[in-house]
């Protein structure tokens, strides 16, 4: 079974939950990640949820997110998700936002409720997307992305349009 990490408040680790029942109405914090990933042109990945996701379904977003499983160490975490969603290997992954944390609801009254630090990482070979997971991507400039958050903020995730803007300057090492 593929189980989340539920947290405290203050982010200590108080249990584990099924991830295919804990978001609901009432989703407890947990602990999850966000990479945002950039090819050797420091272009960065944003890419469409797909239509069959539960929260945001064909909205888009960062690179990809996930949670790390219990006992995982969140790089290996960061690592396995990129191959499960991307079919990518990352390198230089580093982390620019380590107490990001969030509450949104979606549409459907779901909400996501998370301890999420967020990553950067270069890609490593070719994309390969899970279509269960991705419907889309592109390779954007960074400056055209934030621009187009200001412009079109519901086009977004409510974290991308929270992270991008508090990252100081993403295509820096």
């Amino acid at each position: 079974m593929d189980d989340v990490v539920l947290l405290a408040d203050d982010g200590s680790a108080i249990g584990i939950h099924p991830r295919s029942e804990v978001h609901t109405a009432e989703t407890p914090l947990h602990l999850a990640f966000s990479c945002h990933v950039m090819d050797a042109a420091g272009r960065l990945l944003v890419t469409r949820r797909a239509l069959s996701k539960r929260t945001w379904p064909g909205v888009w977003t960062n690179s990809f997110c996930g949670h790390p499983r219990p006992g995982e160490q969140m790089l290996d975490a960061v690592r396995r998700r990129a191959q499960e969603e991307l079919g990518i290997r990352l390198t230089s992954i580093r982390l620019v936002l380590p107490d990001y944390r969030y509450r949104a609801i979606d549409s459907s009254g779901i909400v996501e409720n998370e301890i999420c630090p967020v990553h950067v990482a270069i890609i490593e070979g070719e994309l390969s997307p899970d279509p269960e997971e991705v419907a889309e991507w592109a390779w954007v400039q960074a400056e055209d992305l934030s621009e187009a958050l200001v412009r079109a903020p519901f086009a977004f995730t409510p974290w991308l349009r929270e992270q991008l803007p508090r990252m100081s300057d993403p295509a820096q090492p």
